[in-house]
């Protein structure tokens, strides 16, 4: 006598462990869709791969019905209304789970190389010494400034605010930090929640 097995979910498990919030509507709110998009160029700028890794690690997590190739990255990342060519469509809460889940993962095969540059920035903070003291520090924050003035609109009142490299600096060790945070054990539920202070009615 056969058994027949429980049909198979259509949403994958991973985003199952992201609880849903109870907002106004189901579309991701600005600035979780902004500050998902900086994470995301954090980890560009720590991985020259970082573009090609977020494609593979979506089909490793099962979540290509969600993320649907290149483009449809593009355009869920072109969600963030500091980015030049923003996009109006909305991006939904399922969407953002998996966005989310992609910077868990990344962020965790990441720790090692985040964990020496936040060393490395204290260390020298501690001395006074500049940051070009620190060559892979310097990279990476060199990369970010490249990648954030290439990618933002230089007119949004959010984009002026880091139109020096001093604050530029600052942003990218703030994104440094939160993905070092979302690394660890249940980070990826950690960053999703801190997404929604403020927003959750």
């Amino acid at each position: 006598m056969s058994v027949d097995s429980p049909p198979r979910s259509s949403v994958p498990l991973i985003l199952e462990s992201l609880p849903t919030p109870e907002l106004p509507s189901q579309e991701c709110p600005r600035r979780a869709r902004t500050q998902i998009d900086l994470l995301l160029l954090a980890i560009e700028a720590l991985d020259l791969g970082g573009s090609e890794a977020m494609l593979g690690v979506a089909q490793e997590l099962g979540l290509d019905p969600v993320v649907k190739g290149r483009v449809n990255l593009w355009l869920l990342r072109s969600t963030n209304p500091m980015r030049r060519y923003s996009q109006r469509r909305p991006m939904t809460l399922e969407e953002a789970k998996a966005m989310v889940a992609i910077i868990g993962n990344l962020a965790r095969r990441l720790t090692v190389l985040m964990r020496q540059l936040l060393t490395g920035y204290q260390q020298l903070r501690e001395r006074g010494l500049s940051l070009d003291h620190h060559l892979r520090l310097a990279d990476y924050l060199q990369r970010f400034r490249t990648h954030f003035r290439s990618r933002m609109n230089p007119r949004r009142a959010g984009v002026i605010a880091y139109s020096s490299d001093e604050r530029l600096d600052e942003l990218a060790m703030q994104l440094l930090e939160q993905l070092l945070l979302c690394s660890g054990i249940l980070g990826t539920q950690r960053l999703w929640s801190s997404l929604f202070d403020g927003e959750v009615v």
